[in-house]
């Protein structure tokens, strides 16, 4: 009887002290939001089943970007407006984390679309006009540094052949990097710089070159 009275007092008391010490559903899926947080350029590749839109401001363009993680790829679009050349392009972009290790992940990265340029010379007098299809191969890293920052680093590849007229082209590597930050309520905050050259050949011209460069500032929202 004496060990069935402990029993029947232990039992609700044991009960009490897991519901106390079990994390709730709302603590997991913070803390999954925590170690999977990013929007705008970080994760090195989107996980199934979530979702990010962004939209950043920088020079010398202004963008916005869709991303979808799916079947272990990440795919997408992102359309940017260059407002010192007055170009616009739109174009679709697959992504697929190949390496991770620890806090690091690497995925290349591929975008194919159109970019439209007014060949407006109010800044740069050596703009292109015309019509391009642009290739974009680039490969993105990322490394958490902390539980709501991560680094990131970029190197890309855009190279535009002219489509009207023909025989025009531009090719532009790039490398640099940033970090990303989380803000919490699904939003991050990311900031990022590329130095480079950008390699051009005018219609019946020859191939020059000159400094390349971009700055951006981008906010993300995930929807996980």
């Amino acid at each position: 009887m004496t060990r069935l009275m402990l029993v029947c007092v232990l039992t609700p008391l044991m009960a009490a002290a897991q519901e106390t010490t079990a994390p709730t559903a709302e603590a997991v899926r913070l803390e999954e939001k925590r170690e999977n947080f990013g929007a705008v350029v970080a994760p090195a590749a989107l996980p199934d089943g979530a979702t990010a839109l962004s939209g950043w401001v920088g020079v010398p363009e202004v963008g916005a970007a869709y991303r979808q993680g799916t079947g272990g790829w990440e795919v997408g679009g992102r359309a940017r407006f260059d407002y010192l050349r007055l170009a616009v392009t739109a174009e679709g972009v697959a992504r697929r984390q190949v390496w991770t290790s620890g806090a690091w992940a690497v995925a290349p990265e591929l975008g194919l679309g159109v970019t439209g340029n007014t060949g407006s010379r109010y800044f740069d007098e050596q703009n292109l006009e015309g019509w391009f299809l642009r290739l974009n191969p680039a490969v993105v890293a990322s490394w958490k540094v902390a539980e709501t920052v991560t680094a990131v680093g970029l190197v890309e590849v855009p190279y535009e052949l002219g489509l009207s007229p023909a025989g025009t082209w531009r090719v532009k590597p790039m490398a640099g990097g940033g970090a990303e930050i989380y803000l919490g309520e699904d939003l991050s905050l990311s900031a990022v710089g590329e130095l480079g050259v950008d390699v051009f050949k005018e219609l019946r011209g020859v191939p020059q070159t000159r400094l390349g460069y971009g700055v951006r500032l981008g906010l993300g929202v995930r929807l996980f």
